[in-house]
């Protein structure tokens, strides 16, 4: 989001809880966002793009992305790259509004950052300068300890942090 920010584009974040979205928009910069625990993500991808999605990049799937679906333009792009929202469930289950990728001429693909290992060192020489210049940031929620693995990993899947999870561990 804050690359998409970087570039131009208007650009909506959807987080859970009041706190994740202030923080998109305050700290980050985002035009707006999407408290999925406490609002209708459908509602809400109404009021925010009015006009549609020309873009979309996913990381959680399921309804989450079922209802970006809903709002595509013509010839909009979806990136997925992640889909924590099946991750622990027996069997993955697939977007519900997948027609609206027919209808509006829309393309998903598929994206794994090791597809771009040829390019990882112009990224890090452009993401650096950006944090340098304090346009890029990021955040990090610190654990330590070995002993601490567990409860830290769930974390990922309850939302209990803020920023990227780190698991210090002591040499």
């Amino acid at each position: 989001g804050q690359i998409a920010k970087i570039k131009g584009c208007k650009v909506v974040g959807i987080a859970g809880g009041p706190q994740k979205c202030e923080y998109l928009v305050k700290e980050l910069g985002f035009d707006g966002a999407i408290d999925y625990k406490n609002e209708s993500v459908k509602k809400a991808l109404k009021r925010e793009c009015p006009e549609g999605i020309d873009v979309y990049f996913d990381n959680v799937g399921g309804e989450i992305l079922d209802a970006a679906l809903l709002f595509l333009k013509m010839h909009a792009r979806i990136v997925v790259c992640g889909a924590i929202s099946q991750y622990n469930e027996m069997s993955a289950k697939g977007p519900n509004n997948y027609l609206s990728l027919l209808v509006n001429r829309a393309s998903m693909k598929g994206m794994v950052v090791l597809d771009y290992a040829q390019q990882f060192q112009k990224a890090i020489t452009q993401m650096s300068l950006w944090m340098a210049e304090g346009k890029l940031k990021s955040k990090e929620d610190v654990y330590e300890g070995m002993e601490n693995f567990y409860e830290t990993f769930l974390r990922l899947f309850s939302g209990e942090k803020l920023g990227k999870l780190v698991l210090k561990i002591k040499q």
